[in-house]
């Protein structure tokens, strides 16, 4: 990743991320919530990964022979990412995206899966909602609201509320499993869009 969008160039996040990530090399593990998505049937169809960090889950899931759009607001991740797939013979498979998701849209037709483990935007997950292939999977994880214990500057719209993300999926899904971390202050959604017309 050599070329930063114009717009993206003075974005305070794009300079608090490639910080944190010259900071800490290396490859992000598999989440397990990737690794459980992956393992379930799904229609054909890529992986989006977003907010991918430099994603071991997204290397997964082209191991396994999925086209990955893997989306992240940092060039020092993406090039990471890039690098370790060619170095495994994945690079075909992986299309790295520098974008702000706040403005980012996904391409029709879809996704078979869609994740996101580590960033919350209400907006954001409406439309990554909508990317899903019918029969298709979302995974995601974020903060809930009892982070802010612990960090009290992070603000409140980076956190789920009560119930979130489930109460906000359109109708058409079926909730696999949504549970609670105490550890981490973290909650995990893993949904399935229906086959057919929506109920």
């Amino acid at each position: 990743m050599e070329d930063v969008p114009s717009g993206l160039a003075g974005h305070p996040d794009r300079l608090r991320w490639n910080s944190k990530y010259e900071a800490a090399p290396g490859l992000s593990p598999v989440h397990p919530l990737a690794e459980r998505a992956l393992a379930l049937p799904m229609p054909d169809g890529g992986v989006l990964d977003l907010a991918s960090g430099p994603s071991g889950s997204a290397l997964l899931a082209a191991a396994a022979g999925r086209h990955v759009t893997a989306v992240d607001i940092s060039e020092i991740a993406l090039g990471r990412l890039g690098a370790q797939a060619r170095r495994r013979g994945l690079g075909s498979l992986i299309t790295l995206v520098q974008a702000d998701l706040g403005g980012w849209r996904p391409e029709p037709p879809g996704y078979a899966l869609v994740l996101c483990t580590g960033f919350w935007d209400r907006a954001v997950f409406g439309r990554a909602a909508g990317a899903v292939l019918p029969g298709g999977l979302l995974a995601w994880e974020a903060f809930t609201e009892d982070a802010r214990r612990d960090r009290p500057r992070m603000p409140a719209e980076w956190c789920l509320a009560a119930g979130e993300p489930a109460s906000l999926l359109p109708g058409g899904y079926t909730v696999l499993s949504q549970a609670d971390d105490p550890a981490t202050a973290k909650r995990h959604l893993l949904a399935r869009r229906h086959s057919g017309p929506a109920r």
